[in-house]
């Protein structure tokens, strides 16, 4: 089909209008109507050497809008399905990343291994040390307390309770440094 760029011009001014209305009561939206239009004649145009001479161009730019409007709506119903079924997948996972955090209790991350290490360290002390570190720790009592209690002066009382935990600040130290990234961390 031979078509001057005057009577496209033409053609493009005097059913613009109409089609982009045409399209807009499909689609919703003005902008992008124009530019389905636009290119719906634009593949006109390059097409156009390739028509039969008897070609109806303004039913053809209808047919070539038409498909274009429903070749995005399309693709918009499959955007819309993927974002849903994905939107789902991301909301259980988000749901099951809250729930998991919300159980995680970083005391507990280590407590049997660190509740191994205080029995074994304790089981290795003097009676006499162990006796004095449980009293002050399990118990709550206070140096004057415990020395009431076992006789002994509150110095001895405070030097039992300082070499205690010196002894587990050894024996813990892999266990504390953990500790500390947890609740830094968590």
């Amino acid at each position: 089909m031979q078509l001057d760029s005057k009577t496209f011009n033409s053609l493009f001014t005097d059913y613009r209008s109409r089609y982009v209305r045409f399209a807009v009561s499909y689609l919703k939206d003005d902008f992008l109507a124009e530019d389905l239009y636009v290119e719906s004649m634009m593949t006109f145009w390059q097409n156009r050497e390739s028509l039969p001479q008897d070609t109806n161009v303004p039913a053809y730019v209808l047919r070539t809008l038409r498909n274009k409007c429903i070749d995005y709506l399309r693709r918009c119903r499959l955007n819309q399905d993927y974002c849903d079924s994905k939107g789902k997948a991301e909301i259980w996972d988000l749901d099951f990343r809250i729930s998991s955090l919300e159980k995680f209790v970083p005391e507990n991350v280590f407590k049997h291994e660190i509740e191994k290490v205080l029995r074994d360290t304790l089981a290795g002390l003097s009676d006499e040390s162990r006796r004095v570190f449980t009293m002050s720790r399990r118990y709550g009592l206070s140096v004057k307390e415990i020395a009431a209690v076992t006789g002994l002066t509150e110095k001895g009382v405070e030097y039992h309770i300082t070499k205690v935990n010196k002894l587990l600040r050894v024996q813990l130290k892999d266990y504390l440094a953990a500790l500390a990234f947890v609740y830094l961390f968590f």
